[in-house]
């Protein structure tokens, strides 16, 4: 078992940071997209949509597997409730992030839309065209995508309450550049 380290290093910064980016893009590019009709095929808006999806997806899983071999130790000035509700929040967004874009492409295939990795790279199916399981799932995608906002927003309400009221260094831990404690 790796050994805990007290702070987020260089590369799991990298990923957070890059990630949150792309949910920034990725949030409202899904809400600005006209509704999904039948007979409707994806335009560039969706392209773009699937691809950023996709990219989450693929650095979201790295990013897991990083944390099991990287782990970090919660910060142990914290009370026990927020070191667990913590680990909690951490978690449930790996997994609500992973299923968010897991749904978007079962949906996709399910309507047997033809998508590609940023118009150059053809995905595959991962359901087939009109699957009801597919298409059932891919209906939980707003739903998660709702689920995954608020996680976010109670993850970032948490950092901020640390860096204004409690002023302590739990934020600084994933800040990009700031040095180990």
């Amino acid at each position: 078992m790796p050994q805990e380290r007290l702070h987020y290093g260089p590369t799991a910064k990298v990923f957070h940071w890059v990630i949150v980016a792309l949910l920034a893009i990725q949030l409202p590019l899904g809400w600005l997209m006209p509704g999904v009709r039948r007979g409707m095929q994806p335009g560039g808006a969706m392209t773009l949509h699937v691809s950023i999806g996709m990219t989450v997806l693929i650095l979201i899983v790295l990013r897991f597997l990083w944390r099991l071999a990287h782990p970090v130790a919660p910060e142990t000035s914290l009370p026990g409730w927020q070191r667990i509700s913590s680990e909690l929040v951490h978690w449930l967004l790996y997994l609500v992030v992973l299923l968010t874009t897991l749904s978007g492409w079962m949906y996709a295939s399910a309507r047997g839309w033809t998508v590609s990795l940023f118009w150059v790279i053809p995905l595959p199916r991962v359901v087939a065209e009109g699957s009801s399981f597919g298409r059932t799932v891919g209906e939980f995608h707003s739903t998660l995508t709702w689920v995954l906002l608020g996680l976010v927003g109670v993850h970032v309400l948490a950092a901020l309450v640390h860096l204004f009221f409690y002023r302590d260094r739990v934020m600084h831990r994933m800040l990009p550049g700031t040095p180990p404690i």
